[in-house]
């Protein structure tokens, strides 16, 4: 992850809408946010950072996409790191006071828009999250980007 370093030099301030739905079985919840952060491209990857403000502290997040793949890293109240790829099932962590989980994403989704003349997009995401080998739910990720006027 080389690159996180030039964030403040070289990124965008950007504002940040994040929509997340969960369906476990038939009960759906949504969630949203609305958070000022950082863009950076580097390479043939672009970069998102955020923090987010819950009860349990502040959760710094990183979104790197890439046109096949996406990272999220997630530090500070919650550790977290979940990769997605739509060719194949993929490995992360979640670290809790119970010792660190291991989660899985099956990807049915992936994908992205950016604006080539200014700073701004979305990256969409839908997949099925497992943890610990069991199933957790079904997840749809938006999050639209646009640099601050």
């Amino acid at each position: 992850m080389s690159g996180l370093t030039d964030f403040n030099s070289e990124s965008t301030p950007v504002k940040i809408h994040l929509k997340t739905t969960i369906t476990v079985g038939e009960e759906s919840d949504a969630f949203e946010l609305v958070s000022f952060g950082r863009y950076y491209e580097k390479g043939d990857a672009f970069f998102l950072k955020y923090d987010e403000v819950q009860e349990e502290g502040t959760i710094h997040t990183i979104v790197k996409v890439t046109d096949t793949q996406a990272l999220i890293l997630r530090s500070g109240a919650v550790k977290m790191r979940m990769v997605f790829n739509e060719e194949e099932e993929m490995n992360g962590s979640y670290e809790s006071e119970l010792g660190t989980l291991l989660l899985t994403t099956k990807t049915k989704k992936l994908s992205h828009t950016k604006n080539l003349s200014k700073t701004e997009g979305d990256f969409n995401l839908s997949y099925e999250l497992i943890m610990q080998g069991s199933p957790v739910g079904d997840y749809e990720m938006s999050i639209n980007f646009k640099e601050e006027e």
